[in-house]
């Protein structure tokens, strides 16, 4: 295939420029050493403070013995198959760079004799729970990752009866050292909907901190109890409907709590047990199911520090919180409320089961797309299509002929508008796939999952397609039918050496084989006895560019659920990115990821063989 180039206009870097930096968290270098088929796959992160031309040279030490391995520096690529060494043999691998980054070059990946093809991090479950969805954070400021955890006992959707256990949150290090534990308690009910666990660095102060829900009984890593322990607010049908709520943000580094405020907005305003009528009137139902649907995200909203988005609701009433973090206090930044004035009533009913954090507006400052709807940085409403409630999101420049951000979204109840894509800046509908009727129900149901994966190379952009009621077919950026075979639609993943995306799906990782119209298998978790999360969902713990090159990790619990395995391309690429760590509404995606129903995250660029030069991180970086 003829490889065209795209000049990428000195207008978005000047336009770039005048944006404040954002500080984004410090990283070293991240090399990791894995056995390949032909030897020992090494590779290590590009920092987005760096040049795109650093030249790199890479180490191999045995027995205090040191060894350089390439004959040119490596200019073009963050990886390198070692071809000469033996897998039965102890090594470490480091890497050098022309950067003063001396204190990043120090790093090293250690390769022990006939190691596994993947990363162990053997767990400690608590009886009767399941690893379930995990973030990544530097908790301590070493420049490198800690997983947070969510174990989930007894679960429950929020349209179900029935008690359920306390959610427990984990921390742990990469070599499987318990941080803490944080127990939500009793009075915090456990399902995909009710806790949204946000883990970055809200202070800046180079170690991240965990804010969720909390109530009565929680207790953090301390064992401090927050509220009061002797409560119980769960009622006969397994619900929790009355009772303080709270929004708690604990240290990262022992999960400690550090402040504590009531949980905006309440069920219902000055009355912490509201009647069945004054729920329904609010919320649609006085059962627990629309009252507590949660969201969370992390969005710079100044454009250079990050603040705490935290919702209730999106069938019906939505409300919207920012908070900033600041000496160690949380403060309501603003709230957007659809009850506080007949205009936002208007923007009922829009939410999704995710939502994504994206800059559309390009004004250096983050929105909040929630499903239909998108609230810009100052808690005022930019756009909404009010098409109403879906599953599945995806916003990122998917359609480069277009300018600025695109967004793919599907509908789960509506007619003409089952998945439609949309110009982020302004919300106009670029083109929509119609729902369909079911014969047994007079209601339209829409489909309820759907991606947007530059996965062709026949097409410019991202190829997007739907999967239920009756929707087949992938679609280019205009809305033609490309082809009529169904995918998986659920997950994306870089994993192979070019520009295009993978898909992932449960534990299986696809290639879409454009001249035979079919998906091919390249990889399957499942052959180390891995599983997925999340019932029909299928999805990993976590799927994030997590170290190495810029290719994207992904993360599964073991069957016995005793252990997560973090899983690395082998795959040598000639091609060089910035870590997408790096990336900042790429980051930012990370921190929601686990949030309702899992997305996949998205950079806030085009990315194809075509594109010769990748915009640059406007960011800093300050190690602790």
């Amino acid at each position: 295939m003829k490889i065209k180039y795209i000049f990428i206009t000195s207008a978005i870097f000047l336009s770039q420029t005048f944006f404040a930096q954002r500080q984004m968290e410090y990283l070293k270098r991240g090399i990791v050493a894995i056995p390949a088929d032909s030897g020992v796959f090494v590779s290590w992160r590009l920092l987005g403070t760096e040049a795109q031309n650093t030249h790199f040279d890479i180490y191999r030490t045995e027995n205090n013995s040191t060894k350089k391995l390439n004959e040119k520096p490596l200019l073009n690529e963050t990886n390198f198959l070692d071809k000469t060494a033996d897998k039965g043999k102890n090594y470490t691998y480091f890497v050098k760079s022309n950067t003063q980054h001396q204190e990043v070059d120090q790093d090293f990946a250690k390769y022990t004799a006939n190691q596994k093809p993947y990363f162990s991090i053997p767990l400690k479950t608590p009886a009767g729970y399941t690893p379930n969805d995990a973030s990544v954070a530097d908790l301590d400021g070493d420049g490198e990752y800690e997983i947070i955890l969510h174990q989930t006992g007894r679960s429950k959707d929020n349209s179900q009866k029935g008690e359920t256990d306390p959610p427990i949150i984990q921390a742990y290090k990469l070599d499987g050292k318990l941080l803490w534990e944080i127990n939500l308690g009793k009075n915090i009910r456990e399902g995909a909907h009710y806790t949204q666990f946000l883990v970055y660095d809200l202070d800046q102060d180079g170690k991240a901190e965990i804010v969720m829900k909390t109530a009565d009984g929680s207790k953090d890593g301390k064992g401090k109890i927050i509220g009061d322990a002797t409560k119980n607010y769960v009622n006969e049908n397994g619900m929790i409907l009355s009772g303080p709520e709270y929004l708690t943000v604990f240290d990262g580094q022992t999960g400690a709590e550090i402040h504590t405020v009531n949980y905006e907005v309440p069920r219902f305003a000055g009355n912490l047990n509201p009647t069945d009528e004054q729920m329904t009137e609010t919320w649609g139902d006085a059962k627990g199911n629309r009252l507590d649907r949660f969201l969370g995200a992390v969005a710079y909203l100044d454009g250079k520090t990050p603040s705490v988005i935290m919702s209730r609701g999106y069938y019906t009433r939505t409300a919207i919180a920012a908070w900033d973090f600041k000496d160690k206090k949380l403060s309501l930044r603003w709230l957007f409320d659809t009850e506080s004035s007949e205009e936002n009533k208007q923007y009922r009913g829009q939410g999704n089961h995710n939502l994504s954090i994206a800059d559309v507006d390009n004004d250096g400052k983050d929105e909040i797309i929630f499903g239909a709807m998108t609230v810009d940085d100052d808690g005022k409403v930019l756009n909404s299509t009010g098409y109403g409630h879906g599953d599945a999101l995806h916003v990122g420049d998917l359609d480069p002929s277009n300018p600025g951000l695109e967004i793919f979204d599907i509908q789960e109840r509506f007619d003409d508008a089952g998945a439609h894509f949309r110009d982020g800046k302004t919300g106009k509908v670029l083109w929509k796939l119609p729902s369909l009727v079911y014969s047994q129900s007079s209601k339209f149901q829409g489909p309820g999952r759907g991606l947007s994966l530059n996965i062709d190379p026949r097409y410019e952009g991202s190829e997007s397609w739907a999967a239920g009621a009756g929707l087949r077919g992938i679609y280019d950026t205009k809305g033609k039918k490309i082809s009529d075979k169904n995918l998986p639609a659920n997950m994306g993943i870089y994993w192979d050496g070019d520009f295009l995306s993978e898909i992932l799906d449960g534990t299986v990782v696809s290639k879409w084989d454009w001249k035979n119209e079919k998906a091919n298998v390249i990889f399957d978790a499942k052959n180390f006895q891995c599983e997925s999360n999340n019932g029909t969902k299928k999805n990993p713990s976590l799927v994030a560019d997590l170290f190495g090159d810029w290719r994207e990790e992904v993360m599964y619990r073991t069957a016995d659920n005793q252990e997560l395995r973090i899983f690395s391309t082998t795959i040598p690429t000639q091609h060089r990115l910035y870590t997408l760590m790096h990336n900042p509404q790429y980051r930012l995606s990370i921190v929601w990821q686990n949030v309702g129903y899992n997305q996949p995250p998205h950079t806030d660029y085009y990315l194809d063989e075509s594109i010769k030069e990748i915009p640059k991180p406007n960011i800093l970086t300050v190690k602790h």
